[in-house]
């Protein structure tokens, strides 16, 4: 089984506003051992998560979409019975208010935060790293509301289930 959309939906949810610098200072078994709602008492990520499209458009949301890629799988010589590790492309748009710069913030928490993520896990989907595939996030203008939006483009490298 792959590592799905909607797994990362729900891991998103639960991915809470602790600032980038307290979770780069946590060790690896610290961050592993600590459930995510934990690490703060502040509001989580944002207030609607979606994935592939955004219902309504509402304000401080985030959707989740297949990145469209045309580069083949990463396969180890041997085949695919010697992968170890899968690929799971995604983009992740920031749907936040009409202020461009408290949008620029948001997208910018997110994509420090997946920038000092390591080996975590995804349900029970053990995660090595996220790749961001782009050097900021985005610019995308706003949409016909007049509320601004980033995107940050992310490969989550995951291990593969023995089959």
């Amino acid at each position: 089984m792959t590592l799905g959309l909607a797994d990362i939906k729900d891991w998103l949810k639960r991915l809470d506003t602790k600032t980038v610098s307290d979770v780069c200072k946590m060790s690896i078994k610290e961050l592993n051992q600590t459930i995510v709602k934990e690490l703060t008492n502040k509001s989580l990520i944002a207030d609607y998560i979606y994935i592939g499209k955004l219902d309504n458009k509402k304000e401080k949301s985030i959707g989740i979409y297949q990145l469209k890629r045309s580069n083949p799988p990463n396969i180890a010589i041997g085949g695919f019975s010697n992968t170890k590790i899968m690929e799971k492309s995604i983009s992740i748009l920031i749907h936040w208010n009409k202020n461009a710069k408290e949008t620029e913030l948001k997208a910018y928490e997110i994509y420090y935060k997946l920038l000092c993520l390591r080996d975590f896990k995804i349900n029970n989907r053990k995660v090595n790293f996220i790749k961001l595939l782009v050097p900021e996030p985005i610019d995308v203008g706003t949409d016909s509301s007049n509320v601004y939006e980033r995107v940050i483009e992310a490969t989550f490298y995951y291990e593969k289930e023995e089959l």
